[in-house]
């Protein structure tokens, strides 16, 4: 950075007119802006960085072009003022601000006072073309490969981070025919840049000859990269690039993004190393848990039949549910005390003392000894990459199996349980009265119970909350003990559609996650034994009876447009409860190139596009190639709430019902008082 030693120092003794067109020698300190620079808006940060990374490396290649500050009286008053160089002065600021040269640090100037420093400030940012930025990715590529720097070293010296040359070292490694179109104007940087995703110039080339110059870029990008697997991708998510990496496996990397993404090139090694992993932690949890059996798969096997068993409340002496309860009323203590800091060194030692301890007392709930030697578990892996846990699950050949390993009688066990009680005391002794007495005749038989279910019936029409227990009872045991649908004497049916054959992965979307949320919670307070259950019905409250009715309803809702089951009437009316819900389909479903558009005709994406933005953006992407079209257009909808008419939601009409009479009105209160929520828990009457 030192100038030449003939270089004329500069000194307040020295004749002005003596130094015009002359080079200087000037300290740092002596140099200001010239209030004449042509250029008024402020130089960008990044660029002064830049500046001062290239002069500190290599100097100030490029002396900045100045004129004499003067006195009022005209004499010289030592500093200078500079019209060429404003950016090349702040960048040497910055250094001396850093301590990297001094503030008096010597700076070659050229003294300019016969022209117009107006005039050539302007000349010299009008006149002056940058480098062609192709011609600037081959440099780098060139100073990289003849000098041996890598991408730190390069951007130190440049004034850039490593990201940018590595980017422009990708790009100066594009096939030199594609390098060539981007010099002649045929080929734009997006499209350059999606070429260069890979560094692999034969099949860039070979991309190029089969999409051509006009392809937009993401067609290119996608063509580039259409037998590997990308980044996001629930399974790479789930194996972890370090695993993949680990075990030979080549990522990509896309240059060209702020999260730095990719693909990954081995779909085959991603598949193995996904099961091998989803089949270790399906192996651990049996073994730690104690399960049967356990399995693993990419996606949960529909349609198996699967029965279920839950977790049941751990029993707990008094002693231990009130040390429970002390120990959360403590840690709920310490968190209300935590001030704005947060918690103290001795309060967060204390909250980890309390959560030991109560891990110590284990969970609240359990599974059984015996269920848990008669069902396994199945690891699946889901759209969010993360590994899913579905317990408790039943084979169709262990349904029968005794839950009770003691159990002396053969198939006695929670499905005996709930057909064959076993009787005791007088029940036994009047089974055995009967035994000496003359069956009675089937038909007998028929025509009694006839009659006593005439009479329950009547019963029943008369007690309204009953009747709700009764209907919830049905519900419920075809919901959470299948096996046990037979066991109520309500003839409810509730068919269940499984939508996961209809539409793959639409249970792991929000909706699908809110009901099988909602089942779990369920599943955990109802009990283990189907023979149980109107107990517990009974002793809820009214409004947690209508909660689970209307989950079980929810289940037995399909609205599925079915070629093979045509429904018209149905249909219709699910429109109509879509309308009563306010259904917003926006919150758990949106239009993608996977989900809707690519399996869409044309004419239909257009369309779609058109409503959602607008004509003229439709007609742009009109001459794209279908699977180009579906991605454009996933981009142009996204965000706008734009949704198929199948999936749109019509407004309610405005309420015309007039008000009713008093007599009507009357009626209507008394069904009100009759069916009250908050009348439970029922007794019979």
């Amino acid at each position: 950075m030192n100038a030449q030693s003939h270089d004329t120092p500069a000194t307040a003794a020295t004749d002005a007119s003596a130094l015009l067109g002359a080079t200087l020698i000037v300290p740092l300190n002596r140099l200001k802006a010239s209030p004449r620079n042509a250029r008024k808006t402020p130089h960008a940060t990044a660029a002064i960085e830049a500046l001062a990374a290239s002069i500190k490396a290599k100097g100030v290649l490029q002396p900045p072009v100045v004129e004499i500050e003067r006195k009022a009286d005209g004499t010289p008053s030592g500093a200078y003022l500079v019209t060429i160089g404003e950016g090349r002065r702040q960048a040497l600021r910055l250094l001396a601000k850093r301590t990297a040269i001094k503030r008096t640090h010597p700076v070659r100037v050229t003294v300019d006072e016969t022209n117009d420093a107006h005039e050539i400030s302007l000349d010299e940012n009008v006149t002056r073309e940058a480098m062609h930025p192709a011609d600037q990715f081959e440099a780098f590529r060139r100073v990289s490969e003849e000098k041996g720097w890598g991408a730190e070293e390069i951007g130190a010296r440049f004034g850039v981070s490593a990201q940018v040359v590595r980017q422009r070292l990708r790009l100066g490694a594009v096939a030199s025919e594609l390098i060539a179109a981007y010099r002649a104007g045929d080929l734009s940087l997006e499209q350059l840049i999606a070429f260069g995703v890979s560094d692999d110039g034969v099949r860039q080339r070979q991309v190029f000859e089969q999409v051509g110059p006009h392809a937009p870029s993401h067609a290119i990008r996608r063509a580039m990269t259409e037998t590997k697997v990308r980044a996001d991708d629930r399974r790479a998510r789930f194996v972890g690039a370090a695993a993949y990496e680990a075990a030979g496996g080549v990522i990509l990397r896309d240059l060209f993004t702020e999260d730095g993404g990719g693909w990954l090139e081995d779909p085959a090694l991603l598949d193995r190393l996904a099961a091998e992993k989803l089949a270790d932690l399906a192996e651990d949890a049996r073994e730690r848990e104690g399960w049967a059996w356990a399995e693993a798969h990419a996606d949960f096997p529909h349609g198996t039949g699967y029965g279920r068993v839950w977790p049941e409340p751990v029993e707990r002496s008094e002693a231990e549910v009130s040390t429970i309860a002390a120990l959360a009323e403590a840690y709920d203590a310490i968190i209300a005390e935590a001030g704005e800091d947060g918690l103290t060194p001795e309060q967060d030692a204390r909250l980890e003392e309390i959560d030991n301890a109560l891990q110590d007392h284990g969970p609240d709930v359990a599974y059984r000894p015996d269920d848990l030697c008669r069902s396994g578990l199945i690891v699946t892996l889901g759209h969010d990459g993360l590994a899913r846990f579905e317990r408790g699950l039943v084979r169709a050949e262990d349904a029968l199996r005794p839950s009770d390993p003691d159990a002396t009688k053969a198939g006695l066990g929670r499905a005996a349980d709930a057909d064959d009680a076993t009787t005791t005391g007088d029940e036994a002794r009047n089974a055995e009265a009967d035994e000496e007495r003359a069956p009675l005749s089937e038909r007998l038989v028929m025509d009694l119970t006839a009659h006593r279910t005439a009479g329950l019936r009547a019963a029943l029409a008369a007690a309204p909350t009953v009747a709700l227990t009764a209907v919830v009872h049905a519900l419920a045991l075809q919901v959470f003990y299948p096996g046990h649908e037979q066991a109520a004497p309500l003839q409810v049916r509730l068919i269940r559609t499984g939508l996961e054959r209809l539409a793959p992965g639409v249970m792991e979307g929000p909706a699908g996650r809110a009901l099988a949320e909602q089942g779990e919670a369920w599943a955990a307070r109802l009990p283990a034994k189907p023979q149980d259950l109107w107990a517990v019905l009974t002793a809820l409250p009214g409004s947690e009876v209508l909660d689970l009715l209307t989950y079980c309803a929810a289940l037995g809702l399909n609205a599925v447009r079915d070629p093979h089951d045509r429904r018209p009437a149905a249909w219709a009316q699910a429109e109509v409860l879509a309308t009563a819900l306010s259904l917003d389909m926006t919150a758990v479903w949106s239009p993608t190139a996977a989900s809707y558009f690519s399996r869409v005709s044309k004419a239909r994406m257009l369309e779609a596009v058109t409503e959602a933005r607008d004509a003229a953006e439709a007609e742009r992407i009109a001459g794209f190639r279908k699977m180009d079209m579906a991605e454009a257009a996933e981009r142009l909808v996204e965000g706008t709430g734009w949704l198929p008419i199948l999936l749109r939601t019509a407004p309610a009409e405005p309420d015309t019902v007039s008000e009713p009479n008093d007599a009507s009105a009357s009626e209507d209160e008394a069904d009100s008082a009759a069916v009250d929520p908050d009348a439970y828990p029922f007794a019979a009457e």
